[in-house]
């Protein structure tokens, strides 16, 4: 993508890339936003956080999937030092930590939103594709 690029242009063509860069190491630092967007919880916690503020306690039992109290602090603090979650922590005993989402970490909600909205429109494809996989490679191991 070149620096002066900066809107989406539809509908991409057969073979073309979705994005290109001025150099392969470049990658235009898709990589490391979608590194962080890609792990385990990081959606989670912004989808929690985009209905409010929340304190971790709250955070945490609202996750599904049981997040571990180490995983969630790497979480939460990961997505602050990306500039997607503000922390406010309070002078009391014990100190009150509350988690919200800047304003970039409310744009990104948008985004969070349609890929959501794909999923369940594509749902039931993505089952029967996976189905028909599946018996055409019974011994093949993948789920």
């Amino acid at each position: 993508m070149s620096a002066g690029h900066t809107e989406v242009t539809a509908p991409v063509a057969a073979g073309q890339p979705v994005i290109s860069c001025d150099t392969p190491q470049d990658e235009c630092g898709v990589r490391d936003v979608l590194d962080r967007l890609g792990d385990k919880w990081s959606v989670y916690v912004v989808v929690e956080l985009a209905a409010g503020v929340r304190r971790f306690k709250e955070l945490q039992r609202v996750i599904p999937g049981a997040i571990s109290q180490r995983m969630l602090t790497l979480t939460v603090r990961r997505l602050e030092r990306d500039g997607l979650v503000k922390r406010t922590v309070y002078p009391t005993i014990p100190p009150q930590v509350e988690y919200e989402l800047t304003e970039m970490g409310h744009s990104l909600t948008h985004l969070v939103k349609t890929l959501a909205d794909w999923s369940i429109a594509h749902r039931p494809a993505v089952a029967a594709a996976r189905e028909a996989w599946d018996a055409a490679h019974p011994d093949a191991g993948i789920r």
